[in-house]
């Protein structure tokens, strides 16, 4: 028994020896790995910077209620074309009780001064024909009683303001709010029996409607901190609206502000772009819009794609075939890069062969 499980383990010893020989030789058969290889192409690179915001009017104005009172009625809808002047709102007048008071009581003390005024005058001219006083005498009596007339026109006018916002005579409505500038109506802020403050030199006043001109828009948005300074006004830009797939817009860049804002944890700047319209293309206020502004171009250059450059301390280098899947690494001088193309100033020819990481997007592609 003893030599029968010695020579089972003599034979299991064996075996294993035989299948690591058997598998190392197996190993050895697998054939040499092959580098896939690409030539340069020409492209174009076109390095861009983007910034986010939104579309909205050059110019839009709040239109606001000269009066205080409640809305009566309003004569327009948010999407209406309107002009200089037309109709926006009515406001019906509600006078505070102490102004309305004053007024009132201002009104009859006028009266009260015009009738002792014109005592006073019919007084001086009986005097006058007696040759009692002089003629000095009798124009101050004219010019009291005048006077007290414009002090009773003036006080009438308030209290007509007070009571319905109007002036006789003048054409001057207050109560009806109309527009200031052409264009459409965006919005109105107000229903019908709101109340709405006057706009006056101590208040800013309840905004009734606000209208724009939607032929004139602008991309306003931010960039960062580490892009500002790579942008200058006249610099053009495509700009891109997420509400309209497929849809681009070119624009010039007219504003960078000189100032930034930090908003959470980065610095950002503000930019203003004229956006160029298109026909049959109607562009709301405010959508979010995203504003590709180009910093440099390159058309149809030599280039390479940039995941085939291999950097030894900092400089770049491609490696090229220079046999059968035999490769040298040869430094090269690279121009422009958008972060997928990169253009290829000297180092290589158009046809030189060069190791690629694989994935694609070059021409001559072989393998």
């Amino acid at each position: 028994m003893k030599r029968l499980f010695t020579v089972m383990v003599v034979l299991g010893l064996g075996g294993v020896f035989l299948g690591t020989l058997g598998f190392l030789w197996y190993k050895a058969q697998e054939p040499p790995e092959v580098f896939e290889t690409t030539t340069p192409f020409m492209a174009d690179i076109v390095k861009k910077t983007v910034a986010t915001g939104s579309i909205v009017p050059r110019n839009e104005v709040a239109i606001k209620s000269r009066v205080s009172g409640v809305v009566a009625d309003l004569h327009v809808d948010p999407g209406q074309l309107v002009r200089q002047g037309e109709l926006i709102a009515s406001i019906q007048i509600i006078p505070d009780e102490q102004t309305l008071t004053t007024a009132e009581s201002s009104v009859r003390t006028s009266r009260i001064t015009v009738s002792d005024a014109e005592r006073e005058l019919e007084r001086a001219r009986a005097l006058a024909k007696q040759g009692a006083i002089s003629t000095a005498e009798l124009q101050r009596a004219e010019t009291a009683h005048e006077l007290a007339k414009q002090d009773l026109s003036a006080a009438a006018t308030r209290l007509t303001v007070v009571r319905e916002g109007a002036r006789r005579g003048t054409g001057q409505v207050n109560t009806e709010v109309r527009s200031t500038v052409d264009g459409m109506v965006l919005a109105t802020d107000v229903k019908v029996g709101q109340s709405v403050i006057e706009s006056n030199t101590f208040n800013e006043g309840t905004t009734i409607a606000a209208v724009a001109d939607m032929s004139d828009m602008i991309f306003l948005g931010f960039v960062d901190e580490t892009e500002v300074g790579k942008i200058e006004e006249g610099m053009p830009l495509q700009v891109t609206v997420g509400a309209l797939e497929g849809v681009r817009f070119g624009g010039t860049l007219e504003y960078i502000s000189p100032k930034g804002n930090a908003e959470t944890g980065a610095v950002q700047f503000e930019i203003k772009a004229a956006v160029e319209q298109q026909e049959g293309v109607f562009l709301r206020a405010g959508v979010s819009a995203n504003a590709n502004i180009v910093l440099d171009r390159r058309e149809q250059v030599l280039s390479i794609r940039e995941a085939d450059l291999v950097f030894e301390r900092g400089e770049p280098f491609v490696e090229v075939e220079i046999g059968n899947q035999e490769f040298e690494r040869r430094p090269v001088e690279v121009g422009l890069s958008d972060g997928m193309t990169v253009e290829i100033l000297s180092g290589i020819e158009a046809e030189t062969p060069i190791k690629t990481t694989g994935g694609g997007g070059g021409r001559g592609w072989r393998g």
